[in-house]
């Protein structure tokens, strides 16, 4: 699904160039739940932007379902992610006074879907990100954290987007909270196949992905599956 082949991204120029990835490459296939992870300044950030379609590598190649993504304008790259991508924030972003149901419908009133799919495609959404259909009608700001944050994670999912693109998805969430949230994107992607990028500086949030590819510094230093880490544990 995904395939990245030494991406660089350098902000600014001369003496005030910042390189912020220093050729990255790896593949992700349709289906696997995979952690992004490392400390501030590691380029993690910027390889969400670039994955996401919000900014474009300096140089290399980004592939998303075999398209090259890495040269597309700016309007090219706004149609990959209303199509492809579904983002989930640390900030929730969603309208407060607005009800849940309405809240994930928003993403198909601007793709012109009508009223009625538009009623199903959000329930389905929701029951599918583990919300109860007894709050689709409650306002977001009368939810809990953890509940509004399933509420995000249904609004990503609504456009049945190829890839789920979670941003600190636990960051404003207590460590309980959180845990159920990341269960969310267990099942989700266990029971439903569902393809997630989890970007997170904490070892303990990326540890319920199945991979973890580690940054530091804008270079991969480290790329391991759950086998690999079940095995080291064991074997210490």
């Amino acid at each position: 699904m995904i395939e990245v082949k030494n991406i660089t991204k350098v902000y600014g120029s001369d003496e005030n160039a910042f390189q912020a990835l220093g050729g990255v490459s790896f593949t992700i296939h349709e289906g696997e739940f995979v952690a992004i992870m490392g400390p501030s300044g590691s380029g993690k950030s910027t390889l969400m932007h670039i994955l996401g379609c919000l900014d474009t590598p300096t140089s290399g190649t980004y592939c998303l379902d075999g398209k090259d993504v890495s040269t597309l304008s700016d309007d090219e790259l706004a149609l990959i992610r209303k199509e492809k991508i579904g983002f989930v924030f640390q900030a929730f972003n969603l309208l407060p006074r607005t009800t849940v149901l309405r809240n994930v419908m928003l993403p198909l009133v601007y793709a012109t879907v009508d009223a009625d799919e538009r009623t199903k495609r959000a329930s389905q959404a929701l029951l599918a990100a583990g919300l109860q259909e007894t709050h689709f009608l409650h306002k977001s700001n009368e939810l809990s954290g953890g509940q509004i944050q399933r509420v995000a994670i249904a609004r990503a999912l609504v456009n049945e987007p190829s890839l789920i693109l979670a941003d600190e998805p636990t960051g404003n969430l207590d460590t309980k909270t959180g845990e159920i949230v990341l269960g969310t994107f267990q099942k989700l992607n266990e029971e439903h196949g569902r393809t997630i990028i989890l970007i997170t500086h904490e070892q303990e949030v990326a540890a319920h992905a199945k991979r973890i590819i580690q940054l530091r510094d804008g270079v991969i230093v480290a790329d391991s599956t759950m086998h690999a880490r079940k095995k080291i544990h064991h074997e210490s």
